[in-house]
């Protein structure tokens, strides 16, 4: 008899759902010391829960639950099941949980499986990183997005005598999940999931988080899956529970009926616009996440964190060179590069884009096509947040024929330098002679390695420069030479704008 081949898995931090319902007569009749010290004592918990101050690692977050199922949600990942039990009985010696009854849980295990690489489980294959090894750690030690809406629900694959998703073959599984990932992605920017494995550790198979500003994206999204096979054929669904988040110092207002966040006052909750969606089920799927940091130690916009990256902005604003990133002080890149056909290409930026602009976050994002037929296509997507950079960085690695990530080989060269132009119209040809000129002297240059001159494929007048450097001081000794002076005298005859200089790598 034939044994179904599971896939592989590698799992990260623990995840429990701790459903509470508000015993409310006995709050009511409760004197007004007893009900202040459940207040205060519950602020304390919460917020501590929120600090991650019980261990090394973690998230955690609280939620009014609608409906008459609960009425909070605590919700906790943690590094240990240990660090997970403790948090359940610190919350018994509190003095709210006197006014409290557990009415649902659920524990779980963050994962990621084969479905989504199987080259990331086999010890003998290289996996080129394009984002994945970011994006699997994503998964492993997710964040609690800032969404103020929350739907989570437990699910299984069905073992029927019709349907049974453990009797398909592997590739079968894989493509099922990979067609109903492709769902997710017209949700980038409105969604974002946490999925977590619950075989052996609660009732159902898997535990789904979704979490969004809109409830409507959320309801639509989950509608549209409905008439995937991977859902319509194969899936089985315990009850749903929605919330919304707020802050633990408005516990009290929460207790006393009021609005909650409490709009005016400046300390609601934060919404990180730009957060990412995806699909769901069986921990397969595509891109979508990112912590923000690689393991040189730079940000998804490759800018090196500390005093290194300000010591080189002051350098170069001593010389007259703004060094700050494009379009102000704080807004964050992030560069991809492909060797898909530029239309191809576009076509699938355009549909994430869409989604990016529901966002206020969102700044910018465009595709650039070199001049030099040998060069990769540039995606560069800014963002008014490091987190929602990071996010869409995840949705952006899922692009086709992505080969790199600025700052994903920074161990090998010193970064690439991104300088983002607004050509005035009447002196384009003019600003493209004088890039060749230098184009020119840079391949003389020790240490040079490559330059292209990349164009908005929307915009012919919207440029980028891509440079790669053996080291920094190579980078920086064209920065102090006559040349690069006059290319700076040069540019404020021809752009419309002052030059962006970003370090992407």
């Amino acid at each position: 008899m034939e044994r179904r081949r599971p896939p592989q898995t590698e799992e990260g931090w623990y995840v429990l759902h701790d459903f509470r319902s508000i015993d409310w007569d006995t709050w009511r009749e409760a004197p007004e010391r007893r009900r202040s010290r459940a207040i205060d004592e519950g602020i304390d918990y919460l917020a501590s829960c929120e600090a991650v101050d019980d261990a090394d690692a973690g998230e955690s977050a609280t939620f009014s639950v609608l409906g008459h199922k609960a009425d909070l949600l605590v919700l906790h990942l943690r590094p240990t099941l240990s660090d997970i039990d403790t948090l359940e009985r610190r919350f018994e010696h509190t003095a709210l949980a006197a006014f409290t009854e557990r009415t649902d849980s659920y524990l779980s295990v963050t994962e990621v499986s084969g479905y989504m690489s199987e080259d990331y489980f086999d010890e003998d294959s290289e996996v080129e990183d394009t984002g994945l090894e970011r994006y699997i750690e994503s998964r492993l030690k997710p964040d609690i997005p800032d969404s103020e809406f929350l739907s989570f629900y437990p699910m299984s694959k069905r073992r029927g005598p019709d349907h049974n998703w453990y009797e398909l073959p592997f590739d079968e599984r894989a493509d099922y999940l990979s067609n109903h990932g492709e769902i997710g992605k017209d949700y980038a920017g409105r969604v974002t999931q946490i999925i977590s494995g619950s075989v052996g550790l609660d009732d159902f198979e898997w535990g789904i988080t979704l979490f969004g500003d809109d409830p409507t994206d959320v309801k639509e999204l989950l509608y549209e899956m409905r008439f995937d096979p991977s859902s319509s054929r194969f899936a089985e669904f315990g009850r749903f529970l929605s919330g919304r988040r707020f802050p633990p110092e408005h516990l009290g207002a929460f207790l006393a009926g009021e609005t909650v966040p409490q709009e005016g006052d400046g300390s609601g909750h934060p919404h990180a616009a730009g957060e990412s969606g995806g699909h769901h089920g069986d921990s397969g799927g595509h891109h979508h996440g990112g912590d923000g940091s690689d393991s040189s130690g730079r940000d998804d916009a490759g800018r090196a964190h500390g005093g290194d990256d300000e010591d080189l902005r002051s350098e170069l604003e001593d010389m007259g060179v703004y060094a700050g990133q494009p379009h102000g002080e704080d807004v964050h890149a992030v560069v991809l590069y492909s060797a898909a056909d530029s239309d191809e290409l576009f076509e699938a930026v355009d549909g994430l884009r869409a989604n990016f602009d529901h966002y206020d976050t969102h700044v910018k994002t465009a595709v650039y096509e070199p001049r030099d037929e040998g060069s990769e296509t540039a995606v560069v997507s800014l963002w008014d947040t490091e987190r929602a950079a990071s996010t869409a960085a995840g949705f952006l690695a899922d692009l086709p024929d992505i080969v790199r990530q600025a700052g994903d080989d920074a161990d090998d060269s010193w970064g690439t330098m991104g300088m983002f132009y607004t050509v005035k119209p009447d002196h384009r040809g003019d600003f493209t002679s004088a890039f060749d000129d230098a184009a020119g002297l840079l391949a003389e240059m020790d240490g040079h390695r490559k330059t292209d001159l990349l164009v908005n494929r929307e915009d012919e007048n919207d440029m980028f420069i891509a440079s790669r450097w053996d080291a920094r001081e190579d980078a920086m000794q064209f920065f102090r030479s006559d040349a690069f002076s006059e290319a700076v005298e040069f540019g404020r005859d021809v752009l419309a704008d002052r030059p962006r200089h970003v370090f992407l790598a």
